[in-house]
């Protein structure tokens, strides 16, 4: 199975519009979507404030619309395209979950569990690895986030 990187941008950009919509709520503006034989199972978005819920990343509410959609929580050979690096609670998530492939945007320096201050995608102490692929639309997905906070720094 090959890569398509045509394929990867145009889920990406799906993940942004989801990421907007978040943004449109107050929320973080990061998007995931789940793919299976690019067909979408699942999506969401961050939804923590809205749920009260620290655990309502966009990465988790697609997980968890996917398990309920295939009535299983194994997302076998599934690709999951997601606006920023995720984080450590997400990438346990994702590696129970046995996703397949990691597609993400924008590097996350301070929190990032894939590549950035943790490598957890291909950790020895799990037994499921994670194929990656960062940067996908890095510049999109970065602008969204540094958009994003800077307009809420400079909210009175």
């Amino acid at each position: 199975m090959g890569v398509d990187a045509a394929q990867d941008e145009a889920w990406m950009r799906h993940a942004i519009r989801l990421a907007q919509g978040a943004e449109a709520q107050g929320e973080v503006p990061v998007g995931a979507v789940l793919v299976r034989d690019n067909q979408c199972i699942a999506e969401g978005w961050n939804t923590p404030i809205a749920d009260h819920d620290p655990s309502a990343h966009a990465e988790i509410a697609a997980i968890r619309k996917a398990g309920q959609s295939i009535e299983n929580y194994r997302l076998i050979d599934t690709t999951l395209y997601v606006t920023l690096e995720p984080c450590v609670m997400c990438m346990g998530a994702i590696a129970h979950a046995r996703v397949k492939r990691l597609v993400f945007g924008a590097i996350d320096a301070k929190r990032g569990a894939v590549c950035s201050v943790l490598h957890l995608a291909n950790a020895d102490f799990l037994n499921h690895q994670i194929e990656w692929q960062g940067e996908v639309l890095a510049q999109s997905c970065g602008n969204l986030l540094r958009d994003f906070f800077k307009a809420r720094r400079n909210r009175p």
